[in-house]
Parts: C-alpha cells; structure tokens; sequence
C-alpha cells in the first residue's frame, strides 16, 4: 500500500481518498478505522463508583499488584484497562512511559533529577517520586532534549 499526503494551503479540513481497483476487506476495515468517532475516555473506580478521569487531570498511571491505578488531584482509581492500552488512549506529547509498570503525565512534572547513576528520578506535582527505569532513561533524555 502506499501512503500519500499533499499539502493545499486552500484546503480547509483534511480529505482522505482511496484510489483501488476494487473494494478489499483491506480497504473495508481503513473505512471503517478513519470513520470511527469513539471518544477515548478512561474510567475508573473510586469508593464502588465509576468515574470518567480527565486526560489533564491525570498525574500517573501504574501497575501493583496485578492491578491498574491512576492518581490525579481527586485520588487514586483502579482501571480495568491494561498499561498498554491506557498509553494508546493517551496524548503521546503529553505522557510517557518510564518503566514497565509506570506512565507519568509530563505536565504533571515538578523536576528531574538526574544525579543518579544509570536512572532518573522524577518528582510529580503530588510530591510523589518516582524512578525511570534503565530502559527508559535515553527516551526521557530525547524528550528532555539532553
């Protein structure tokens, strides 16, 4: 398949055309991934109620004990989601991994402290530390721009 994109200052909102030979089940399922308009919200569970959790309002996204948990303002919740696909649902300018079991909200960053050997701590707007892990420390250092 080949992929692309002219650039018209004329034009207002983008357009999408599929130039084929005949209509595939490849073709069907694109239709119907560019038609879909499902809103990706995040729920969470608090006290036996469920609650929608605003994308801003997030602090960080984490795993223990076998369970999801997302700490904003207003608490902690427990996701039914797994790590990989709240990350999906996520702004990816905006949260960002830092270990296999963490994803932190960079607006939510108070600093990084990188006088540790090999890792980097991070201290969130809650006044929790946190740690990135080896794996993750070149992709935060990308980002940070150092």
């Amino acid at each position: 398949m080949q992929v692309e994109i002219k650039i018209d200052s004329s034009c207002t909102e983008p357009k999408v055309i599929i130039l084929t030979d005949s209509v595939t089940e490849d073709v069907n399922n694109i239709v119907k991934k560019l038609s879909e308009d499902v809103p990706q919200v995040i729920s969470g569970s608090k006290d036996e109620k469920i609650e929608v959790i605003e994308e801003a309002q997030l602090i960080r996204v984490y795993a223990n004990a076998g369970k999801i948990f997302a700490v904003t303002k207003k608490g902690e919740y427990i996701l039914r989601l797994r790590l990989y696909e709240i990350e999906k649902r996520l702004n990816p300018y905006q949260f960002v991994r830092i270990s296999n079991s963490e994803i932190i909200n960079l607006k939510q960053v108070q600093h990084f402290d990188l006088s540790f050997t090999g890792t980097i701590c991070v201290r969130l707007s809650n006044g929790t530390i946190t740690y990135v892990s080896r794996r993750y420390v070149p992709k935060i250092k990308k980002i940070l721009g150092i």
